[in-house]
C-alpha cells in the first residue's frame, strides 16, 4: 500500500495578545517550512493577562472564528493565559481542530527535571489559573510547582525592550526569588518570555533548565497533522500577519524578533 502523499495547502492559523507568540511561529515555519501560516495579534488588547477569563474567552473565540474564515486546517493558541483560560471554549466554538501551549510545556519541563522542583513564570492570569501545576500533578503528583507572575514582561517586550538596563532591573526584580527556589527547571509560561530568553538565561545561568512550549506545539501540531494526512508537502509557504492595532508598529517589532520583512494587515475584532 503505497503512502499517502495527498498535500493540504490550508494554512496553520497562530494566534496570541500580541508579539509573542511569534516564537511560535518561528518554530512551526523550522518544522514544517511548507506550511502556510496565518498568525493574528491582538495589539489592541494586549495584554491578556491582567483581563478576567470571560474577556479573554470573548477575544480568543472571535479570532478562533476569524481564523477559521481564513479556512484554516489547525489552530494553535500561542498564548498561555488563553490557553490556560478559554481552550475549552474555544474549541466549542471552531470546527478546525485547537491545540494550547500548557501541556506541551509541562510535558516537556517534567521530562527534563531532575530535582523535581519546577518554577513556572507567568501573567497574573495564568498564574491564578494554576493550569501549570494542575498539568504537572496528572504527570507526576511528586513535582513541587511554584509560580511567579511577571506582569510588566509583557509590556516591556511590547514596546521593543528586548536589552537594556530596564529590561535587566525588571527581570531581577522578578527572578531573584525564582533563583533562591532550588528549581533546577524554569517554565517560560507565557509566548512573549522566549522574546528575552537569552538575559532570563544569563540570570538563572547553565544549571536551570529554561523550557518555553514553542518547539514542544510545534511538535503536536506536526505529529497531528501528519496523523490526519493534512500536511502541506509541496510548494513554498506562504505567510499572513495580522494585528488589531498599530499594525506598522507590529511589523517592525515582529521583523526584529522573526527576522524578514513582512506586511501586517489590521484587522480589528468584530469588523
Amino acid at each position: 500500500m503505497k503512502p499517502d502523499t495527498k498535500s493540504d495547502g490550508r494554512a496553520i492559523g497562530i494566534f496570541d495578545s500580541g508579539l509573542g507568540g511569534l516564537t511560535i511561529f518561528k518554530a512551526v515555519r523550522a518544522l514544517m517550512p511548507r506550511e502556510n501560516i496565518i498568525y493574528f495579534g491582538d495589539s489592541a488588547h494586549v495584554p491578556y493577562g491582567s483581563k478576567s477569563k470571560e474577556t479573554v474567552a470573548g477575544y480568543s473565540v472571535a479570532i478562533a472564528k476569524f481564523l477559521e474564515s481564513k479556512k484554516v486546517k489547525l489552530i494553535l493558541i500561542a498564548c498561555n493565559t488563553a490557553s490556560a483560560l478559554a481552550l475549552q471554549t474555544v474549541k466549542k466554538h471552531v470546527k478546525a481542530p485547537v491545540l494550547g501551549v500548557i501541556a506541551p510545556g509541562a510535558k516537556r519541563a517534567a521530562a527534563v527535571s531532575k530535582n523535581k522542583k519546577i518554577a513556572v513564570l507567568g501573567t497574573e492570569s495564568t498564574v491564578k489559573s494554576r493550569a501549570y501545576p494542575k498539568h504537572l500533578a496528572k504527570i507526576d503528583k511528586t513535582i513541587a510547582a511554584s509560580q511567579y507572575a511577571c506582569p510588566l514582561f509583557v509590556p516591556v517586550i511590547e514596546e521593543g525592550l528586548l536589552e537594556g538596563p530596564i529590561t535587566a532591573l525588571v527581570i531581577k526584580k522578578y527572578l531573584e526569588p525564582v533563583k533562591k527556589s532550588g528549581a533546577d527547571t524554569v517554565i517560560l509560561g507565557c509566548t512573549h518570555y522566549p522574546v528575552i530568553k537569552r538575559s532570563i538565561a544569563r540570570l538563572f545561568g547553565p544549571r536551570v533548565n529554561l523550557v518555553d512550549s514553542a518547539e514542544e506545539i510545534a511538535k503536536e501540531a506536526h505529529a497531528l497533522l501528519a496523523a490526519r494526512c493534512m500536511l502541506k508537502t509541496k510548494g513554498k509557504a506562504g505567510t499572513e500577519i495580522y494585528a488589531s492595532d498599530s499594525p506598522r508598529r507590529f511589523a517592525a517589532l515582529a521583523g526584529r524578533i522573526i527576522g524578514g520583512r513582512f506586511k501586517v494587515k489590521e484587522k480589528r475584532l468584530g469588523q
